[in-house]
């Protein structure tokens, strides 16, 4: 191949999906001068049916990042749905489930304080494109044919095929976000697959987009009873054995929802949903209502992948090279988790790439530390979906499993991602021996037991981790400790996440005591390993009490925002000027005029 241009960049990012078009615009705000190459082999204006792809649900993180770091907040709201939370339900009779009557649920009851979207990927990738453009990232619309790696700080190649001609890239820093065609990895050895090597997760999963669809038919709309949100503009999981299904609203005109399952391969085959007329069969006897939705409406498209999950032995190389996105890992739609490893994936590459380019001395540092702590998190994820295939059928288990993941994701990853603490390179430490030590430890045992409690088909009660009267001193899971919402904590190290560590790590205590109690009894609390767990979480929570300690002696006199505090600063030389301005010369000369007409007019006669 003999190519016949050659351009070098700071950054050549693979890829202009969601992970790429985000990394892009991220480094271009915080380094303005920097110099940027999009490779896709998609054109700018992409078919919007052709297009279409999973991933529409956000949830706190990626909608932070999306409308606040990206500056995308007015054109969420613009151009895409609102997000009403999470909502769960399983079926109370699964021989019966012809409407959303027939199921047990735990809703949404309110607006959250930190709102999220439903977005339409298509739309949003096309959008952001015509924005990264317009901040002068330069688009090569070509497909990779390969990368020459090279160690060190030499710079790396990249050759595009550009519709017949060939072109060579090079730059010192290059991302790959060109997803499931792992360029990379690849070409480094540097992907994990199968079960063993994902704490057995072996999944995969089919889904289908629906326009025109009638909603009524999923729910009326009418609760004056229950919920100040919307039900349909939540993200829905409906659970079956070894299966779960989203429905998530992408557009409202038409009205278009994506619907699809994750399944586990030795509860579920894929054999029975690989198409659609397998899938469509599979939900009228499975979860009618959901048949009878679809049907309503028209379908647009079918997808289906064998297998979903697979993650990478680094994310972020000492030779400058980063994967992120799918590239990176993907284990599970749960939980809506992709687009926040994306942004959290995203800042810790910006900050590298920005620390390297200033020539500052820690750049390695960061560069090691968060590659660290981004693979921590993969693995964290990861976790969350061990066990699965064997409990997502169980309201109860479920629900218990549910309501203690959670405690995880408000009580410390939402304030660690608020105040940036990712990025923090005396915070990571912190983190990694907590995940790697005792919470890894404490989930492996809680699958066991939760394995267990559905193998016994066991009832426990069902824990809605929405409303605060079914936990001491009104606990739910989505509590904030503290008020980075009510004062505007979204600067680096201004949210106190030492106080979610210790309230979190002491409320887990409580839940765990209290789930022993319930499911085993009072007796079964009293064994060694569970009285290890509660120590070690009572530990994490001392620990985290005085890791607040320190944080509040070193933070003494600063302000919660300081764009605020210098607003007041300012005020305090405002004086109220109450007399009018004219706006122009000429406004004045006509108001002088007018005045002086009035004048000769001759006043009205009294009768």
């Amino acid at each position: 191949m003999e190519p016949n241009q050659f351009s070098n960049y700071d950054v050549i990012i693979m890829g202009a999906g969601l992970a790429g078009l985000c990394q892009a615009r991220h480094l271009k705000l915080n380094i303005p001068n920097i110099k940027i190459a999009l490779i896709d082999f998609r054109p700018e204006d992409r078919d919007p049916v052709k297009d279409l792809k999973i991933g529409e649900s956000t949830v706190e993180i990626a909608a932070l990042f999306l409308s606040k770091d990206l500056g995308l907040h007015e054109y969420l709201i613009e151009n895409h749905l609102p997000k009403h939370g999470l909502n769960f339900h399983w079926p109370k009779n699964p021989q019966k489930t012809d409407t959303i009557n027939d199921y047990f649920h735990i809703w949404t009851n309110r607006n959250l304080p930190l709102p999220s979207f439903q977005i339409n990927r298509s739309k949003l990738e096309r959008d952001l494109l015509k924005m990264n453009k317009e901040m002068g990232i330069t688009f090569i619309q070509g497909r990779v044919i390969d990368v020459e790696l090279t160690a060190g700080e030499a710079l790396n190649i990249v050759k595009v095929k550009i519709g017949e001609t060939y072109q060579e890239l090079s730059a010192k820093h290059l991302v790959d976000a060109a997803g499931r065609k792992f360029i990379i990895g690849q070409k480094t050895d540097n992907l994990l697959f199968g079960p063993e090597n994902l704490l057995g997760l072996n999944n995969g999963s089919a889904w289908m987009r629906i326009k025109n669809v009638d909603r009524t038919i999923f729910h009326s709309g009418y609760d004056p009873l229950n919920s100040s949100a919307s039900h349909y503009y939540g993200t829905n999981h409906f659970f079956g054995e070894g299966y779960w299904i989203w429905m998530i609203p992408i557009d409202k005109d038409p009205m278009e929802v994506s619907i699809g399952i994750v399944h586990h391969h030795h509860k579920l085959p894929g054999e029975l949903i690989k198409n659609p007329e397998k899938f469509l069969e599979f939900l009228k006897a499975n979860q009618t209502v959901l048949y009878n939705f679809i049907q309503s409406g028209e379908q647009e498209d079918f997808n289906y992948w064998p297998r979903i999950a697979h993650r990478s032995k680094m994310m972020f190389s000492p030779d400058n090279w980063y994967v992120i996105g799918d590239a990176a890992y993907i284990l599970d739609a749960f939980y809506s988790y992709g687009s926040s490893t994306i942004a959290i994936a995203v800042e810790s590459v910006t900050e590298i790439i920005r620390a390297k380019l200033a020539q500052e001395p820690d750049a390695e540092q960061k560069r090691a530390a968060y590659n660290d702590f981004n693979l921590s998190f993969a693995h964290s994820v990861n976790t969350l979906y061990r066990g699965h295939d064997n409990q997502l059928g169980n309201a109860s288990v479920m629900s218990w499993r549910v309501y203690f993941e959670y405690m995880w994701w408000f009580g410390l990853q939402v304030p660690m991602y608020i105040g940036k603490w990712h990025l923090d390179l005396t915070y990571i430490p912190i983190f990694l021996k907590a995940l790697n030590g005792s919470i890894d430890s404490l989930m492996l045992d809680l699958c066991k037991q939760f394995n267990q409690l559905a193998e016994e088909k066991a009832n426990i009660g069902l824990m809605d981790f929405y409303r605060t009267e079914q936990f001491i001193w009104q606990y739910y899971p989505l509590k904030h400790y503290d008020d980075f919402v009510e004062n505007a904590k979204y600067e680096p190290r201004r949210c106190n996440v030492f106080a979610g560590l210790k309230s979190t790590c002491f409320y887990a205590a409580i839940w765990y005591i209290t789930f022993q109690v319930k499911a085993f009894g009072l007796k079964k609390l009293f064994t060694l390993k569970n009285l290890k767990h509660v120590v070690k979480l009572l530990a994490l929570s001392l620990q985290g009490a005085i890791g607040e300690l320190i944080y509040k002696s070193k933070i003494r006199g600063l302000p919660s925002n300081s764009e605020i505090e210098q607003m007041r600063q300012d005020f305090k030389t405002y004086r109220y000027q109450p007399q009018l301005q004219p706006w122009t010369v000429k406004s004045k000369e006509t108001l002088e005029v007018s005045q002086e007409n009035s004048a000769k007019i001759p006043a009205l006669s009294q009768n």
